[in-house]
């Protein structure tokens, strides 16, 4: 089946190409570890980072800790003010805040081994540094994403996350926000309700629903939702946030099986966007090749229907 399908409220096209007779397991990628001499985030080593910021505990240990990229992309140095030269010429300083969470304190073990109380607890500091970030002056978004896997781009073995502070709204938020504004109400809860009743819902509990996208870009994407309209993370309660963790712990409990790299990435409402709050979760199998860069369409090897079959097949 070759299908060409549109993203739901955006402008973005990908062709779906079912491969029905290759199942996940045949896609189970492998890995070349280069461990390092030392790790860097690992218990012992603190003192090898920049100043922590914060951590959190449990038997007089940490397990979960943050502090400032020790080589960010951005710094908050000079302003974000964009300057535009000769008409064609327009740039402004890297402006913004970079920071890193080891998400575990034991190096062999990752993400996705941890049980759903950790990955609460992350989610947990996740928010916590979004708004302690946005406070600071000329911060505009707080964009906060992991990379799993050397196809997913991570550069440290150490399971972490990234956390970045940002002079701009970056355009993929932007390009959303501007996007809902076509509709009288939120896009994204009437595409809630049809998903939930749609070959492509993995799964869903009292607060959150996981559903394969209709115009997946990745092979087996697979995005995240409150069901009710909420925009920010800071704006989930203590029950929701356990219902994100499990929800997040099924998702990479299957990765798992396959050892898939992964990114997943939050996309949370900047100041009056009206956006909901979701998280994507988009594995690396593929690459993206001539026909991709070259138009800008993406073409998926597994249908998201079929995806949405891995997912539920617990």
């Amino acid at each position: 089946m070759l299908e060409l399908r549109k993203d739901y409220i955006l402008d973005r096209w990908v062709i779906a190409a079912s491969v029905r007779g290759k199942r996940p397991k045949q896609f189970k990628q492998k890995h070349h570890r280069i461990e390092p001499k030392v790790c860097v985030f690992c218990p012992g080593n603190e003192a090898l980072t920049p100043p922590e910021i914060g951590r959190v505990e449990k038997n007089n240990k940490w397990i979960l800790r943050w502090f400032p990229n020790k080589f960010p992309f951005v710094e908050q140095k000079g302003s974000p003010k964009l300057i535009t030269k000769n008409r064609f010429f327009t740039h402004s300083s890297g402006y913004g805040k970079h920071e890193v969470i080891a998400d575990t304190n034991k190096h062999s073990v990752q993400l996705w081994d941890t049980d759903e109380e950790h990955i609460k607890l992350l989610i947990g500091v996740m928010k916590d540094r979004i708004k302690s970030l946005e406070k600071l002056k000329n911060i505009r978004y707080v964009q906060v994403f992991k990379n799993h896997g050397e196809k997913a781009g991570t550069s440290i073995i150490h399971s972490h996350v990234q956390i970045t502070g940002l002079g701009w709204i970056p355009p993929a938020v932007k390009e959303k926000v501007t996007a809902i504004k076509k509709y009288k109400k939120c896009p994204y809860c009437d595409i809630i309700k049809k998903e939930r009743k749609s070959k492509r819902k993995c799964f869903e509990n009292r607060t959150f629903i996981a559903f394969t996208p209709y115009a997946s870009r990745f092979n087996y994407e697979v995005w995240i939702f409150p069901k009710e309209h909420i925009e920010r993370l800071d704006e989930l309660n203590d029950n929701q946030i356990s219902d994100l963790a499990e929800t997040l712990k099924n998702i990479l409990d299957k990765l798992k099986e396959i050892d898939m790299s992964y990114n997943f990435y939050i996309h949370y409402s900047p100041k009056k966007g009206k956006l909901h709050l979701s998280i994507e979760v988009t594995p690396r199998m593929a690459n993206w090749a001539g026909f991709e860069f070259s138009t800008d369409t993406t073409i998926n090897s597994v249908m998201p229907e079929v995806a949405a079959e891995f997912y539920r097949s617990r």
